[in-house]
C-alpha cells in the first residue's frame, strides 16, 4: 500500500508525517499567498491615503468608514491589537489629520474615534481604485461566483473569530 493510502503523507523533503488532506495543504498555500499580497497592498493603499501613514492603520480606515465612530477599545477588539498599540495608531491618525476624537455622548468618560472629512474623501478614493482593481481582475468571472467567493471568505472570518 502506497504511503498516502496508508494515511501518511511525505513532505517535500521525503519525511513522513500525519496525513493532511492535499485540499487542506492547497488551502494553507492559496492563503499564505493571498495574505502576502494584502499586506503588501495594504501597505500601498495606507501610503496612497497618506504617504505616512502604517500599513496596519488602513483596515481601522476601513472599519471607521463601514460603522461610523468607534471607541478604541471596540476598534482594537476588530483588527486584534491591544490598547496600547491601538492608542499608538490612533494617536498618529490623528496627527496626520485622518481621524478625530470626541466625547461619547453615551459615557462622559470615553471617546469615539471618526474619520475627518479629508481622511475620509483620502480613503474613499483608494478604496474605489482597490474595488476597481477587483472588477478588473475578477471580470471573467460570474456574478455568482463573485458572491460565493465573498460569502466563503466571510464563513471562514467569521469562524476565526470564534
Amino acid at each position: 500500500m502506497a504511503a498516502a493510502e496508508e494515511g501518511v503523507t511525505v513532505g517535500a523533503h521525503g519525511d513522513a508525517g500525519p496525513a493532511v488532506d492535499r485540499e487542506f495543504l492547497s488551502l494553507e498555500r492559496e492563503l499564505s499567498l493571498l495574505m502576502r499580497r494584502a499586506r503588501a497592498r495594504s501597505g500601498e493603499m495606507a501610503r496612497q491615503v497618506h504617504p505616512d501613514l502604517e500599513p496596519a492603520a488602513y483596515g481601522l480606515l476601513v472599519c471607521l468608514d463601514d460603522s461610523g465612530p468607534q471607541r478604541a477599545t471596540d476598534l482594537a477588539a476588530y483588527i486584534g491589537v491591544g490598547k496600547a498599540t491601538m492608542s499608538r495608531q490612533l494617536r498618529a491618525m490623528e496627527e496626520l489629520g485622518l481621524v478625530s476624537r470626541e466625547p461619547d455622548p453615551a459615557d462622559g468618560r470615553a471617546w469615539l474615534i471618526r474619520l475627518t472629512p479629508d481622511g475620509r474623501t483620502r480613503f474613499r478614493t483608494v478604496r474605489a481604485a482597490r474595488r476597481a482593481r477587483y472588477v478588473r481582475q475578477l471580470q471573467g468571472w460570474d456574478r455568482a461566483e463573485v458572491a460565493e467567493l465573498a460569502r466563503l471568505l466571510g464563513q471562514l472570518n467569521a469562524s476565526a473569530e470564534s
